[in-house]
């Protein structure tokens, strides 16, 4: 059994928007998988409808066996517990340390009065520091957010989600802010430390070529459909125009990848 399945999930906003048409996929345990398609296809929303920062108007979204559309507030809160995210913009607090916005990775498990006023017992802080180190941040540890780089603040972010010792790890556009080389040595740690832990990884990115050198598999959307779901290498000018050029070419069916 998959760890991630995702069954007919439709997602309808207020104002009649139709983001996610009928999209059902599937994640292996520790699989790494790349989410493309143009701004505006779907990709953000089904990775808030995965982490439950959004309720999807119909369908199911089964991690580990557990429906998290069909959870409850308390479910709900203590799933997301597990689901590390990685946000485009970082979200860190700037004038807070490198180690304390980590840190804020451990609060579904810490003491709540206790690290509400930022105090963290050694297990958190080892947890955290290992982290950090893991994506070459250790001597940063002590430095303002606001004083690191681009690519130094998602490197913290990326800490950030695996201090939460995720199940699954969910990543929207993490290179978007990013210059190629900076981007490419990002997605290196990231993919690295997702593997090592064994974590699934589902990431959203507009990069083709480096959703082609880093995921096991990729998941083409277009106007709110899987238009592709197969390998880096079956990503032909032919899948590339259903997921890109769909509004220049007759509708087509889903082509699905063989290894």
């Amino acid at each position: 059994m998959a760890l991630l399945e995702i069954r007919d999930l439709r997602m309808v906003y207020p104002n009649g928007h139709e983001a996610l048409r009928s999209v059902s996929m599937q994640a292996e345990r520790g699989e790494i998988v790349a989410i493309i398609g143009r701004s505006g296809a779907g990709k953000s929303t089904l990775l808030r409808c995965v982490c439950g920062l959004q309720r999807a108007t119909s369908g199911a979204i089964h991690l580990g066996g557990e429906d998290i559309v069909a959870a409850d507030r308390h479910k709900l809160r203590t799933m997301r517990r597990r689901i590390g995210f990685i946000w485009q913009e970082y979200n860190l607090v700037d004038r807070l340390p490198a180690i304390t916005n980590v840190l804020t990775g451990r609060l579904g498990y810490a003491n709540a009065a206790a690290s509400l006023i930022g105090i963290f017992d050694r297990t958190h802080r080892e947890i955290a520091v290992r982290n950090l180190d893991r994506v070459g941040l250790y001597e940063k540890a002590n430095q303002r957010a606001d004083r690191l780089s681009g690519g130094e603040k998602q490197r913290v972010s990326i800490a950030r989600a695996m201090s939460q010792e995720p199940t699954i790890l969910l990543a929207d556009e993490p290179v978007a802010s990013l210059d190629p080389e900076l981007a490419e040595q990002v997605m290196a740690d990231l993919s690295r430390v997702a593997r090592e832990d064994g974590v699934t990884t589902l990431i959203n990115i507009h990069q083709v070529e480096l959703a082609r050198a880093f995921a096991d598999r990729v998941i083409g959307i277009a106007q709110g459909e899987v238009v592709y779901d197969g390998p880096p290498i079956g990503l032909s000018e032919a899948v590339l125009d259903r997921v890109y050029r769909f509004d220049r070419m007759p509708r087509l069916a889903v082509e699905v990848g063989i290894s």
